[in-house]
């Protein structure tokens, strides 16, 4: 790997800590502290990939299946789960948002979105948001890379 020239280091460095403190400012404005981390991890996972496994889950968020069961137990006593059988195994439970788990998942969205602009709307002169919306492309770019 060639060498990564100081400028550039150092914005990754900084791109890095803003990413990172923008997240975790998210977090703290989308659910009032309700649900930890990982439990909102869950809820945002089944929401965009749809029903899975205690087992498809566990491995998604890199966690063992007993951490997984105990996040999945406190989101169930909120209402926010359904199981049922998987029609495949009968063995098998699939794990799906129950309609309450919907609608909080799209709430800690809103909530998040409408957070977000009007910080954007009280930080940022309109040349400098159109400077954000100009570079977003580009962090989505490196997002994928």
């Amino acid at each position: 790997m060639p060498a990564i020239p100081p400028h550039i280091a150092e914005s990754a460095g900084w791109i890095r800590g803003v990413v990172g403190q923008l997240h975790r400012r998210l977090r703290q404005v989308d659910n009032a502290e309700i649900l930890t981390p990982s439990q909102s991890a869950v809820i945002h996972r089944l929401h965009r990939e749809g029903p899975a496994t205690q087992a498809r889950l566990a491995a998604a968020e890199h966690v063992r299946q007993q951490s997984m069961a105990a996040t999945l137990a406190v989101l169930d006593t909120f209402g926010y789960l359904t199981r049922t059988r998987d029609p495949a195994d009968g063995r098998r439970t699939v794990i799906t948002l129950s309609d309450l788990g919907t609608k909080t998942v799209i709430g800690i969205r809103q909530h998040r979105d409408e957070w977000l602009a009007a910080a954007l709307a009280a930080e940022l002169t309109p040349a400098e948001l159109d400077t954000i919306r100009q570079a977003l492309p580009l962090l989505q770019r490196i997002a994928q890379h």
